[in-house]
């Protein structure tokens, strides 16, 4: 325990790295990242947070898997511990009450955002599915409050870099112009901020610090739904910005106007900006998304695995990006080297009960076709050759093993058949399996390939 209590601060960091992998971005910004290691003892870590609400709400959210993830890493039973931070200073973190009372330079780094550094336009992978809403944001970096695009809303399914171009937008603002007030917060932090100042008698300075912004960034504006005092107190911020030229921009889970609890004059703002979308990546920007990631991991895949991942992760950015780091993680830590049965096997893992949702009878039949050189044609046909009824068994075996599907759907596929002959095929394969194993070799093989296993 002694050399872990002299590297406290440094496994904090790797404990809130990991946490950042399991949980949504905007959760983790909010309340992981403020968060500071103040000691350790032999069986407490002390954490310090900012205030009383910030405490209660860790304490009855996140407080177990918190606790979870520092014993996991410490290896040790050690418990987690609160205090919170005096005067509302957290570090060098310096908090809106604080505004009036903060030194100058103390006050500059108050108001510098807490941006993803890597997240920039130079990492961020574009294709067909994302092309507008790039160069949307680029033109609002390069231009901020200067066009119509205000203000710009980037909304999309979970995933798909929203936050990223967000971010990108503040850091390329804080890169190019020196002394610009760039504030970013997810829709959460805004909403703890303005509880924060209602329990200290507080929310003109709450208001002060919003509306000092040269450009405000929020992220996940679908959380502002239903709670009333927020979006009021968020419409007047908007107004003052916006009427001073002053740029926002927003990310959303879909289009405003189709969110329901936002109120009507806050979407009519919302509508008189530019709103881009950014839908799932084609393939194509899938296969570069992951070529990008192997490198900067130093990882080199080869590029028909590249694409087998490609084709099962379909909707997800952020899951093809951990997919890569999974991929390293589990070849470290069990001393395995990358291979093709590895990268399947991740995959599986990573998909579950989606990645069979995928596959279809028509699959099942295509290497069943391959392992037994019997043609597809003739497996879904009506020929009783021996080796022909043999390749058919086992594809409705399959079909029934891996997919779960209904006898009757099986016996429809397999032209027209009823119910009970598919269950005797069933049932007689599983048979032969036990004793030939000429059979249960063909099966195996089907089946590994068709559940990415290979095990």
């Amino acid at each position: 325990m002694d050399n872990l209590t002299t590297n406290y601060e440094n496994i904090w960091k790797e404990v809130k790295k990991g946490l950042s992998l399991e949980l949504p971005p905007h959760a983790y910004s909010t309340w992981f990242e403020p968060i500071l290691p103040i000691a350790i003892n032999d069986t407490e870590l002390v954490l310090e947070v900012p205030n009383q609400f910030f405490f209660e709400w860790i304490e009855s959210h996140y407080h177990g898997i918190i606790e979870s993830a520092v014993k996991k890493k410490f290896q040790s039973d050690v418990s987690v511990k609160y205090t919170i931070a005096p005067n509302g200073i957290n570090g060098s973190k310096i908090y809106f009450e604080d505004i009036d009372s903060a030194k100058p330079q103390q006050k500059k780094r108050f108001k510098s955002p807490v941006l993803n550094e890597h997240y920039t336009f130079s990492t961020f992978i574009e294709g067909a599915n994302n092309q507008f809403a790039k160069a949307a944001a680029l033109s609002v970096a390069e231009s901020p409050g200067e066009q119509a695009f205000n203000p710009l809303i980037i909304y999309g399914g979970v995933g798909l870099g929203k936050t990223h171009l967000l971010h990108a937008i503040g850091n390329h603002l804080i890169a190019k112009k020196e002394n610009f007030n760039v504030i970013s917060a997810s829709s959460e932090k805004f909403t703890l901020d303005f509880i924060s100042g209602i329990q200290k008698s507080n929310t003109i300075n709450f208001s002060r610090f919003y509306r000092q912004a040269d450009v405000l960034l929020i992220d996940d504006i679908q959380f502002f739904q239903g709670k009333e005092q927020t979006q009021e107190q968020f419409f007047h911020t908007f107004n003052e910005l916006y009427q001073s030229g002053k740029q926002i921009v927003l990310t959303a889970d879909k289009y405003p106007g189709d969110m329901q609890g936002l109120q009507d004059r806050l979407l009519s703002r919302f509508h008189s900006g530019l709103a881009v979308d950014i839908q799932p990546p084609d393939f194509e920007t899938r296969v570069a998304i992951l070529l990008e990631k192997a490198e900067q991991n130093g990882l080199n895949l080869p590029y028909a695995m590249t694409e087998y991942m490609a084709t099962h992760i379909k909707n997800n950015i952020r899951e093809l990006e951990s997919t890569i780091i999974r991929i390293l993680a589990y070849s470290s830590l069990s001393n395995k080297e990358i291979d093709e049965k590895l990268i399947k096997r991740i995959v599986k893992e990573r998909l579950g009960k989606r990645f069979l949702a995928e596959i279809t009878l028509e699959d099942i039949v295509r290497r069943v076709s391959e392992v037994t050189t019997v043609s597809e044609k003739d497996i879904v046909g009506q020929s009783r050759k021996k080796e022909l009824v043999e390749a058919r068994q086992i594809a409705a075996y399959l079909g029934r093993e891996i997919l779960g599907a209904s006898l009757s759907s099986i016996g429809i596929y397999f032209g027209g058949r009823d119910h009970t002959t598919i269950l005797h095929a069933c049932k007689n394969i599983e048979e032969k399996m036990k004793s030939e194993r000429r059979i249960k070799q063909l099966v195996e093989s089907a089946k590994n390939e068709l559940s990415a296993a290979t095990l």
